[in-house]
């Protein structure tokens, strides 16, 4: 059992299972932006984290802007894992050598142990703060920080800047790491109580059997689970030959009234990462 210290901080009792949907990607292409503001708007998903520098992050945060009730953050993005649909920084290349490879794009899934290896936290913290701002420049208002690909970024060094730049502008941080819960829960601040879920680790098969189940499952305390919505059109199965049946599948049971039972029955309470972000500003 967790320490339930979350569910303190946020003004829950100990045994509430508290559950967060963030709708990981918004603004890496057309069908998943539609899917994502579906799921938002129509479905269970109550938070979202926009990829600045993707192709239609222009159209996400147009999207946001339109509708201001909707909670959201910043996927901090250096990984461009689709082949045929590259992404690079929003920082002059010659600024951050580091974090491109021969073509100056973003370092593939393939190549983050490369990466890591390479990459200058300086020159990260440049193109983090870019991504941030772009979206602050947006006139909006993200809630917290997110990473593309890098759970915890893969090295303590780039979570440690990554933390001080949120504390910075007042946001919060998804953890996804036992350690790292204990160390952040020991100084007051809210997080999951448990490891992050993404859904591309959930088979497709009978996906929606295995999302109602784990829903059953769920624990007290704080979960995540990072979605990602997309719908299967001829733009997705071109451009994401990989993973689209996953975004696809996703958002069926993000769209489902079973979905929708299934947490009134359970009595699981979605949240966005807004409640974290008041007590993260407070410390």
């Amino acid at each position: 059992m967790p320490s339930t210290r979350t569910n303190e901080l946020l003004g829950y009792p100990p045994d509430a299972r508290l559950l967060i949907l963030n709708a990981d990607d918004f603004g890496m292409y057309q069908a998943v932006n539609e899917a994502t503001l579906r799921t938002l708007k129509e479905g269970v998903v109550r938070s979202t984290t926009v990829m600045a520098p993707c192709p239609r992050a222009w159209q996400a945060m147009q999207l946001l802007g339109d509708n201001p009730d909707l909670a959201f953050g910043v996927h901090l993005t250096v990984i461009s894992e689709l082949a045929n649909y590259k992404f690079g920084p929003l920082t002059p290349r010659e600024a951050v050598p580091s974090l491109i490879d021969e073509a100056g794009y973003f370092y593939s899934v393939e190549r983050i142990p490369e990466f890591l290896a390479l990459a200058k936290l300086d020159e990260l913290e440049v193109e983090f703060s870019a991504q941030i701002e772009a979206v602050l420049s947006a006139r909006l208002k993200p809630t917290h920080v997110d990473w593309h690909c890098l759970h915890s970024c893969g090295r303590a060094d780039i979570f440690d800047m990554t933390l001080g730049l949120a504390k910075e502008y007042g946001l919060a941080v998804r953890v996804a790491e036992r350690a790292l819960i204990a160390r952040l829960q020991g100084q007051g601040l809210p997080t999951v109580d448990y490891d992050l879920l993404d859904s591309f680790s959930v088979d497709t098969v009978d996906k929606s059997a295995r999302y109602a189940q784990m829903l059953r499952d769920l624990p007290a305390g704080l979960s995540e689970w990072a979605v990602h919505p997309g719908l299967g059109t001829a733009e997705a199965q071109a451009v994401d030959p990989g993973g689209w049946q996953v975004r696809q599948t996703d958002f069926d049971f993000l769209m489902s009234f079973e979905a929708r039972e299934l947490m009134l029955h359970e009595g699981i309470t979605v949240l966005n990462y807004k409640p974290l972000q008041e007590v993260w500003r407070g410390r």
